[in-house]
């Protein structure tokens, strides 16, 4: 598998944002990806995916092999050509069971990926987000998937039972925004302000924050 990568690798380049023809219009819910042809109920090994939670992004799934899966993820609301952002849940695997995902569709040339940076996992018995080694990442533009930059890592499942996450840095939700703020709020301080500006598009509240010096 690293061979493979380490091929792929060599293709790596610098040029211009490359667009992509698929419409990807949500995020998958409970998706098995099972091997093309496949009927019947899934199986162990056959990996379920899920990206519908709060900041979740997967929109597409494509099962190459048992050892690899392509990845798409959906663009930004407000800008389609704007594609980085990515969180979602893998269950229904085997112990020691090896993939490599490939998220085929980034639209960044330029990436901390090719620096040291790695996606972070966490599982159902180890709550704490953690970094993949750097070792396992790769971040490439690849002529298989029409010249678009992609980023493929490699990992090993562990535990049947447990649920993994993959995201592409340390998630922070709209709500663990507004719960923060909430605290600030009782708190009562007097050089803290929120104020209510208005709603977003999604009707998310937008909140206006004035911090100024303790003693005025």
């Amino acid at each position: 598998m690293k061979t493979n990568m380490a091929e792929r690798s060599k293709t790596a380049d610098t040029g211009s944002d490359i667009g992509i023809d698929e419409i990807i219009t949500g995020n998958l819910s409970k998706y098995s990806a099972v091997p093309p042809g496949y009927y019947g109920q899934p199986k162990r090994g056959h990996l379920l995916f899920d990206a519908c939670f709060e900041s979740g992004n997967l929109g597409r799934v494509d099962h190459i092999t048992e050892f690899e899966y392509d990845l798409f993820i959906r663009p930004d609301t407000c800008n389609p050509r704007f594609r980085v952002w990515f969180n979602f849940t893998v269950e229904n695997v085997k112990e020691s069971q090896r993939v490599i995902f490939n998220i085929v569709n980034f639209s960044k040339t330029k990436s901390l990926y090719r620096d040291g940076m790695a996606p972070v996992v966490k599982s159902t018995n180890r709550p704490k987000w953690q970094r993949l080694p750097p070792k396992n990442v790769y971040y490439y533009r690849c002529p298989d998937h029409r010249k678009n930059y992609v980023m493929s890592f490699a990992f090993c499942f562990d535990r049947e039972e447990d649920v993994y996450q993959f995201a592409y840095c340390y998630p922070y939700t709209y709500t663990r925004l507004q719960h923060y703020l909430d605290n600030l709020q009782k708190r009562n301080m007097n050089y803290f302000c929120r104020e209510f500006l208005g709603c977003s598009v999604q009707q998310r509240q937008l909140d206006l924050l004035t911090i100024t010096n303790p003693g005025e």
